[in-house]
């Protein structure tokens, strides 16, 4: 081998030592720390008690019925609002024109100056076409003052609320609805709160 092999042999080996020494024996400090994070979401559950509000019969023109019941927030998130939305079959046509739901009260939003009426003295047929909050304080204000509990319903909490429906007589010839029949299904539908920082 002459003198120019041995020295770029000399040069190569020496290179592949320094890259080997400088690869294979880096050496620093180390610290690993881990974080475990949840993400739980709440319920929103409503409940209706009792889930039959009103199961009546023989029923004639002028008669009256009052009932009440509850709304339950059973879950883990407050309710904004609760909507409600009537819909109804009817085996004569008009027979829900003739049965009017005189008032629904939220009790525990009314205050002294006056009850939270949801609905004031309409007809199955008028509140069909409309959805209303039954859980929004509607009692009057007073220089800016309301009383009752604020609108919505809080997890865990419950709000009693009345109805009075009435099978109107218009005091005119109804004797197309004897033996008439009709089947209402209100639907109360819980909203939940806005988004908030946690």
């Amino acid at each position: 081998m002459s003198i120019k092999q041995k020295l770029a042999m000399g040069i190569l080996t020496g290179g592949l030592a320094i890259s080997m020494i400088g690869g294979g024996t880096y050496a620093y400090f180390n610290d690993v720390e881990t974080s475990t994070n949840t993400f739980a979401a709440g319920t929103l559950d409503l409940a209706v008690n009792p889930e039959t509000i009103i199961n009546v019969g023989n029923i004639k023109p002028g008669d009256w019925m009052y009932r009440n019941f509850k709304l339950e927030n059973n879950g883990t998130l407050d309710i904004s609002k609760v909507l409600l939305t009537t819909e109804f079959t009817e085996s004569v046509a008009g027979f829900g024109d003739h049965i009017v739901v005189e008032f629904l009260i939220n009790e525990d939003k009314s205050s002294l100056l006056g009850p939270s009426n949801v609905i004031d003295s309409m007809t199955l047929t008028q509140l069909a076409n409309m959805t209303e909050d039954a859980v929004k304080n509607e009692s009057p204000k007073w220089f800016g003052w309301q009383g009752g509990e604020n609108s919505g319903l809080k997890a865990g909490s419950k709000d009693n609320l009345h109805v009075m429906f009435r099978f109107k007589d218009n005091k005119d010839d109804q004797n197309a609805y004897q033996g008439a029949n009709l089947e209402l299904k209100w639907s109360f539908d819980a909203k939940q709160t806005a988004g908030s920082a946690k």
